[in-house]
């Protein structure tokens, strides 16, 4: 059974072809697959400025540029996996609670194949019903978080699930291992002084962004790779991580962020862990008229797809 490949710029022009995640050709089935590439277009948990619902179709459009080998990494996801481009989740543009529902009911039909799901979001909501489905197969798992803010709120609004809640609801449904969850490039002002520590207090390593200002992140996902350990992790990267002159498109921007190089090392740095899921979330097209942060996005989850288990590299070397 040949592997699906990306459509190659001398088989069809860059602007034609149908909208899948880097031309792929979307018409395998899941049982088929070692890996699900699945949009999920939703934002009724936004608090800011809404757009996320945009995100998959913007990202799959920029994507078009990307090609199959890493060149710089020497990865060979599309050799080495199946990997395909699975479609939308359904979700309810009228109902949170129906969407989240929906959501893990699509993670459960997926996960029944055996396969790793790496989604487009939609915005951070996304991750609490990815995580329920993501559990029910691996138990709690360990988890690279890569964002703005901890997303551990109690309530917004008194609304239990936003998308500034879903880790805390998480830790609450025993999806993660506090123990093995690195949240990565936390910045901007606060409610009140201990905003983070909830975190810190459920075994969480916060990694302020005033650690990552001028140096490589290969020393600190060194100490990241120590804590996750060797069991399974989900790795989540909201692209307000990024510092907004990178990524302006979207929602809940914040400045003196990640820059794109220091994104790649985070993402290359997860090379080796046992990944079972990963998302890129928050992409709001609408405030971005140029697609710089649909084709960081793209590249983002390209880079995903080359460190999960069982890519080959070219080097000769394994995963």
């Amino acid at each position: 059974m040949t592997n699906p490949q990306p459509l190659g710029g001398n088989q069809m022009p860059r602007f034609g072809g149908i909208a899948t995640f880097m031309r792929l050709p979307g018409n395998t089935s899941p049982a088929d697959l070692d890996v699900a590439v699945v949009g999920v277009p939703f934002d009724l948990g936004t608090s800011n400025r809404p757009g996320a619902r945009f995100g998959p179709r913007d990202i799959r459009s920029e994507s078009v540029l990307l090609r199959p080998y890493n060149m710089a990494t020497r990865a060979a996801p599309f050799d080495s996996l199946r990997i395909d481009d699975t479609g939308d989740v359904a979700t309810n543009a009228f109902n949170l609670a129906d969407s989240v529902a929906r959501i893990e009911a699509h993670y459960d039909e997926l996960l029944a194949h055996d396969l790793i799901p790496v989604s487009i979001g939609g915005d951070h909501t996304i991750a609490l019903p990815i995580l329920r489905a993501v559990a029910k197969k691996h138990g709690p798992v360990g988890m690279v978080h890569v964002d703005a803010h901890t997303d551990i709120n109690d309530t917004m609004f008194g609304e239990k699930i936003t998308h500034g809640t879903p880790f805390r609801r998480a830790v609450e449904e025993n999806l993660l291992d506090g123990n093995r969850v690195v949240q990565i490039g936390m910045r901007g002002t606060g409610y009140a002084a201990d905003d983070f520590d909830w975190s810190r207090e459920q075994g969480f390593r916060v990694v302020q962004i005033e650690e990552c200002w001028h140096r490589t992140l290969e020393p600190l996902m060194e100490e990241v790779r120590i804590k996750v350990g060797n069991g399974p992790v989900y790795l989540s990267f909201d692209i307000d991580g990024l510092d907004p002159s990178f990524a302006p498109g979207t929602g809940t921007p914040e400045v003196a962020g990640l820059t794109v190089p220091q994104a790649l090392e985070i993402i290359r740095g997860c090379r080796g862990l046992d990944l079972v899921g990963c998302d890129l979330v928050e992409v709001a097209p609408i405030y971005d008229t140029s697609g710089a942060t649909s084709l960081t996005a793209a590249n983002l989850l390209y880079e995903m797809l080359c460190v999960l288990p069982g890519v080959e590299f070219r080097d000769g070397s394994g995963s």
